[in-house]
């Protein structure tokens, strides 16, 4: 073990190294006098601990510590004297010195030694894990935001070719029905023909809702025409009574925090037909104060613990990841037989386009 030793008395430190020694700690002792001689020391050389008196010529332990405030990382600093009082050392150790240990008391100093590299090393650990950490969640958002960018352009991609393909050869079928049914009179012939045209028309009516959901060109009119249709939509298909209220129906936002909306609505209305055994939904749509929230509540029967946190309920998890992309949050209030309410926040203001936005420039 490497110690840098900041003392003026050529005494003391042989007391100090006596000390140790006589306690068995494998160490070398360096020993130091001048502020500008430490502050060398420590750029050229890495020590594992600084034992440091209080009070040397012209200077003190602390001007010693705050020179070593640009180290990236600053090894155990511990003070060593016996010109101090507690509030001192208290104080002292408020601003990050390891340890203080009395001159006249160094049958303790090994048993501190260790424990502030001890702590030194588990902090270290803890920093590094950290990092790691918040390198591991950046990835997952870069790997979140260019998952949702690449669904929402294949969902634009098979859009465009139901509608190019199917809807094309759908409305080429209808033509040529109109055809027959101008220039036939025979009544069983009229029947199919009436038949067909009424399958027809559900074939078209499917594949417009399809395209729909697939990628909403609805938002082209604003997001508030876009939920109002997803909540009449809704409710004619499912029966339950669905209201929306806004306190500005000429909402402004980027094209992807619209789409996010978009989309947490319509996983939203979708879990509820699903699961949630209700009769009344409600969403409400804000920008007040700078901020979209989207809210969307029903009475029915709730979340239990267990489903949240299912490893198969990956839909809230999605729409959360969503909300980050484009800088909102989303929250979750639920209480088994009380309903679901589900909050969408993304603050408004200038930013620039985003993956999600792609199909919409």
């Amino acid at each position: 073990m490497k110690i840098l030793h900041l003392e003026d008395s050529e005494l003391d430190h042989q007391l100090v190294a006596r000390a140790l020694h006589k306690d068995g700690l494998n160490c070398t002792l360096t020993r130091v006098d001048s502020l500008d001689t430490f502050a060398q020391l420590n750029a050229t050389q890495e020590f594992d601990v600084i034992l440091a008196d209080y009070r040397l010529p012209g200077f003190t332990a602390m001007d010693a510590w705050q020179s070593l405030q640009s180290m990236a990382v600053r090894p155990p600093f511990i003070l060593l004297s016996g010109a101090i009082g507690e509030a001192a050392a208290v104080a002292a150790i408020q601003t990050g010195i390891s340890d203080f240990v009395a001159k006249d008391d160094l049958r303790n100093l090994r048993r501190v030694i260790e424990r502030s590299l001890a702590l030194f090393h588990a902090k270290n650990a803890e920093a590094r894990a950290l990092k790691e950490l918040a390198l591991s969640e950046k990835r997952l958002a870069d790997f979140a935001q260019h998952l949702q960018a690449a669904i929402e352009n294949e969902r634009a991609a098979i859009a465009r070719e139901i509608h190019d393909d199917i809807g094309g050869s759908l409305a080429a079928v209808k033509l040529d029905l109109s055809w027959i049914e101008r220039h036939s009179t025979a009544a069983d012939v009229r029947e199919h023909l009436s038949t067909a045209d009424e399958m027809l028309r559900h074939a078209i009516g499917a594949s417009q809702r399809i395209m729909m959901n697939l990628r909403p060109a609805i938002l082209d009119q604003g997001l508030y025409p876009a939920i109002q249709w997803l909540a009449e939509s809704f409710q004619r298909r499912t029966g339950v009574k669905t209201s929306l209220a806004s306190n500005n129906q000429h909402i402004q936002a980027d094209k992807a925090v619209e789409l996010t909306a978009y989309r947490t609505a319509q996983e939203a209305l979708t879990n509820i037909s699903k699961y949630a055994r209700c009769s009344e939904v409600k969403i409400d749509l804000s920008d007040a104060e700078e901020v979209l929230t989207l809210e969307i509540s029903d009475n029915g029967c709730g979340i239990s613990r267990q489903s949240l946190e299912s490893p198969t309920a990956l839909g809230i998890r999605g729409l959360k990841e969503r909300a980050k992309v484009v800088g909102g949050w989303l929250d979750l209030s639920t209480r088994e037989g009380a309903g679901t309410t589900i909050i969408l926040s993304v603050p408004l203001g200038t930013r620039g386009p985003s993956p999600l936005e792609e199909d919409f420039l």
